[in-house]
């Protein structure tokens, strides 16, 4: 049993908290903390558990963050804050002699840039310590590059062509809201695209490459290919792979609602004056839109994730397509929580557990695709997002 301490309140934590208090016999205290302690005190009323405190934190504060990681002693951090904080939460880990997991890789605050190699540079750093840092371990990034590894060790001599999907085909009433910290979304979803092929990174304008893609239980979505980080180390981890691409579904209003954000500049991360202060326009933005977080009560449909695989076995050509479908509804029921929160706090509560239990070892910087995915595998089938897989199908990519 081992104490931890959660860094993040929002959607994501709630989940993470809920989790570890439901694994006691690997969690045996556990602090959870965030800028603002009343929503951690909110959820740890939720749970009722007496083996969850709360505390306040500034997560981009490093001799803040080494204060309270000394006065609770955890074995690890689980990062579940703002990717902007990652790096001053790996420096206090580093500080404290502590494990780290975060489910999102450091971006800067003045620039949308997703990239590892801030955060790979850390590893000489951990490995001198003999600490373990685990990154990207949430669904996208995380469970998809699980499910790589899996098909590479089980299914596959070779893999060649990968395509990871992510459809949510969920309905939450709203007219426009996002599903996680809507600076992060939008930065994301409206940077240009990017895909691997030929040993080569290959970008392409916003949205401009679409498909019709089918999702299990669900149909068919459109479907536009973006950048999304876990490219970068899958491309790195196997060097088989000749295209790797990411595709993402956005409802017709969806993408009319951010045209017109971007338009009208209130997606802009550069300050502007108003009525003689500074403001960002995206961070205004984020202060009007509906919280992710009080989206899961009324929020029905389903996600559905997945990698489409290609590849070589036994000199034979083979597709291999595993996923994971998830209810809106019944994450609200578990944890208070709508599916997209819920998919990335339950493979971070996995991590975490891998790392505990010493499923998972190492020292230095590591991507969750450099371990032995089988028993994260077992994990997700019985805590709450169960996997399926399909042989020799058409992958429609």
């Amino acid at each position: 049993m081992s104490k931890v301490m959660i860094i993040g309140a929002g959607g994501v934590g709630r989940v993470v908290a809920f989790k570890c208090a439901a694994h006691p016999e690997v969690f045996s205290e556990i602090l959870l903390a965030s800028r603002t302690k009343s929503k951690c005190d909110d959820i740890a009323a939720a749970i009722g558990s007496d083996r969850i405190t709360t505390a306040a934190v500034d997560a981009e504060n490093v001799p803040e963050l080494v204060s309270l990681i000394k006065s609770f002693g955890p074995i690890m951090i689980i990062n579940v804050a703002l990717p902007y904080q990652d790096l001053t939460i790996m420096e206090a880990c580093l500080e404290t002699g502590v494990h780290y997991l975060d489910t999102a890789n450091y971006e800067p605050k003045d620039e949308a840039k997703f990239e590892y190699s801030w955060q790979w540079a850390y590893h000489d750093r951990f490995k001198e310590k003999g600490l373990l840092a685990v990154l990207g371990c949430g669904f996208d990034p995380g469970v998809t590059s699980v499910y790589t590894k899996y098909a590479a060790k089980h299914h596959f001599d070779e893999i060649h062509y990968l395509d990871i999907v992510d459809a949510n085909a969920g309905d939450h009433g709203k007219a426009f809201a996002t599903n996680f910290n809507p600076e992060i979304n939008i930065r994301e979803v409206t940077q240009k695209g990017k895909y691997w092929e030929n040993g080569k990174w290959v970008e392409t304008e916003p949205h401009e490459i679409s498909a019709m893609l089918n999702y299990p239980e669900i149909g068919p979505k459109k479907s536009y290919l973006i950048y999304h980080e876990e490219l970068e180390s899958l491309v790195k981890n196997f060097p088989t792979l000749k295209r790797a691409r990411f595709w993402m579904t956005f409802g017709d209003e969806y993408l009319t609602h951010l045209r017109v954000i971007q338009n009208i500049g209130m997606a802009s991360i550069e300050p502007v004056m108003y009525n003689g202060v500074e403001i960002v326009p995206l961070q205004f933005l984020k202060a009007v839109l509906p919280n992710p977080g009080d989206l899961g009560e009324n929020y029905t449909g389903w996600t559905s994730i997945g990698c489409r695989i290609r590849g070589i076995k036994d000199g034979k050509e083979k597709t291999y397509y595993v996923w994971n479908n998830c209810s809106h509804e019944v994450a609200y029921k578990e944890t208070g929580t709508q599916g997209v929160s819920y998919t990335t706090g339950v493979p971070a509560t996995i991590g975490a557990m891998m790392m505990l239990t010493g499923e998972w070892k190492g020292e230095g910087v590591f991507n969750v695709e450099q371990f032995n995915p089988d028993p994260f595998m077992a994990l997700l089938n019985t805590e709450g997002l169960p996997w399926k897989e399909a042989h020799d199908i058409d992958l429609e990519l």
